[in-house]
């Protein structure tokens, strides 16, 4: 089971993102508070769950945490600030909306901008390791995958009922016959120069 506290006497919180690497949709970020007394053996990082088993986790965390929220920053703004900054914007938004401040704040990953003066932790891989975090992580892919399926009924053609936006042969197939959505991220590489290659073909 993961560990449930870095600091056993604090309000602690715990984020994560999901969508880093996509061509199209937002990023999205999520940040957990949980009880004290918090335990599930099945909680892990969300990339190591099925998408059944983390919908069944997003409605325990999401009634049994001390409080949560989830935010997103849309494709035309991680195109102004890139990715990276949109990711760090993102968790702060979400820590904005949590109706108990924190006193501690647990990140996943390595880099982060102090948020209210609150003392953080980054976390290599944290969402394998804390509760709070691959609560975050799980609340965050939820959320995200959510919503680029409603996103898919708009714009079939992209396959992002699968792909949620990631960039595979299909997705990638999808640019280079349709070109790109007002949902495309364009500071990404969004065409594989092999693709065009083997179309041309």
């Amino acid at each position: 089971m993961l560990t449930l506290k870095y600091y056993q006497d604090k309000i602690e919180a715990g984020c994560d993102e999901a969508g880093r690497g996509c061509l199209a949709g937002p990023v999205f970020a999520a940040a957990v508070i949980l009880p004290e007394d918090f335990s599930n053996e099945m909680l892990n990082d969300s990339k190591q769950l099925s998408e059944k088993k983390r919908e069944e986790l997003r409605t325990i965390i999401e009634r049994e945490s001390l409080a949560w929220a989830v935010a997103s920053v849309d494709n035309n703004e991680i195109d102004k600030i890139n990715i990276l900054n949109a990711s760090i914007e993102g968790m702060h938004r979400a820590l904005a909306q949590l109706r108990i401040t924190p006193e501690h704040i647990l990140i996943d990953g390595n880099r982060f901008k102090p948020y209210r003066n609150i003392e953080h932790h980054c976390i290599v891989k944290g969402d394998g390791k804390y509760m709070a975090i691959a609560a975050a992580s799980i609340l965050a892919k939820t959320h995200r995958d959510e919503y680029m399926k409603k996103l898919h009924d708009k714009y079939p053609v992209y396959d992002w009922i699968s792909n949620k936006g990631y960039p595979t042969k299909k997705h990638r197939a999808g640019i280079l016959l349709h070109g790109i959505t007002p949902y495309h991220r364009q500071s990404f590489t969004l065409l594989d120069p092999q693709l065009k290659l083997d179309f041309d073909h």
